[in-house]
């Protein structure tokens, strides 16, 4: 345990950095925005793209670990919707609660954490866990969160928004072209290649810093809030305006409990079942996909559900406890799994 505390220590160290610029004003909170554009926009789809053309296509075509990350995401999507609706919670932010228990910090996280742990061979399982959490759990939740008040055209402008978002994010076209390097044994340039090399190298320290830069600023536009809506009481002639509701600590715990502790033990299940089915699932395959469940919800679920008028707030503390708990429960998650 102590080994594995050493191998994580830097990583939750760079993202204690990020939270500690942005709180103390030496990162801008203006400038947290061009920084995970610089990760989501370069230098992570250069590392997605290194670690696809870099793995036999084969590997990129695993079906044993499609399935069973597909089947354990669709599960964890139905839970976790499901709870949240028998609590009075409405279909937008079930959906995105439901998108934040299902989708790991993979990218920003997992690639540069479990490479470190587990070795490049990691890197063709997260793949696809990556790809399929973009393209469908993204989607589905995406689509789930229109049923609030949808009219007879809501379906479909669902289904192109969430087109709309997968077409426009450069992670799964990274990861595609990728594939096709790949299976094409096709070879960059020399200095095209040193330079996707060099911004590839780039997306880990920067993207971890980045989160929790991201982490800091909510929690610093939670605290602006409330101290003007204290002014704004104190000054003000009439009736406050109310505040706006807190979301329950029941709530939040019960989604970080299915992020942290159900997602990595149904993967692990749903694994183990499939291999005594005969489904070809390779044990370090099995190990890797367990340890990507295991990882803290995904920063970019905050963004989106800003976008689609969710409950930002409640995604953004989620994200931030699953963040703090997972520097205590992802070692123990790597130690478990190392003993079964």
């Amino acid at each position: 345990m102590l080994q594995i505390l050493l191998v994580t220590l830097p990583f939750f160290a760079l993202i204690a950095a990020g939270y500690a610029a942005a709180r103390t004003g030496a990162l801008p909170l203006a400038a947290i925005p061009a920084l995970n554009a610089f990760v989501l926009y370069f230098a992570l789809p250069c590392m997605l793209f290194r670690f696809g053309a870099g793995a036999p296509i084969e590997q990129l075509l695993d079906a044993g670990v499609a399935l069973v990350w597909g089947l354990c995401a669709l599960a964890v999507v139905g839970l976790t919707v499901g709870l949240a609706r028998r609590q009075g919670i409405g279909w937008n932010d079930a959906a995105f609660g439901a998108l934040v228990a299902a989708f790991p910090n993979t990218g920003f996280m997992g690639l540069p954490l479990l490479i470190a742990i587990l070795g490049a061979q990691a890197a063709s399982p997260m793949i696809i866990t990556i790809a399929f959490d973009l393209v469908l759990t993204s989607s589905l939740c995406i689509a789930l969160s229109r049923l609030d008040g949808a009219d007879a055209h809501g379906p479909s402008r669902a289904a192109r928004q969430a087109l709309r978002g997968i077409v426009q994010n450069p992670m799964p076209w990274a990861i595609v072209l990728g594939g096709a390097a790949s299976a094409l044994r096709f070879q960059l340039w020399a200095p095209v290649e040193r330079t996707v090399a060099m911004l590839g190298d780039a997306a880990s320290p920067v993207a971890l810093f980045t989160i929790g830069a991201v982490l800091a600023r909510s929690a610093l536009l939670a605290r602006e809030h409330r101290a003007s809506a204290r002014v704004a009481q104190a000054m003000g002639s009439g009736a406050p305006a109310p505040a706006p509701a807190q979301p329950r600590p029941a709530d939040l715990l019960s989604v970080a409990a299915i992020k942290l502790v159900a997602h990595p033990l149904l993967v692990y299940g749903a694994g183990r079942a499939a291999m005594a089915l005969g489904v070809p699932l390779a044990p370090s395959a099995l190990v890797a996909i367990v340890l990507v469940a295991a990882l803290p919800s995904a920063s970019n679920v905050a963004l989106l559900a800003e976008r689609f008028g969710a409950d930002n707030g409640r995604i953004a503390r989620i994200i931030l406890w699953t963040t703090a708990a997972a520097f205590f429960s992802f070692p123990f998650a790597v130690g478990w799994v190392g003993e079964t």
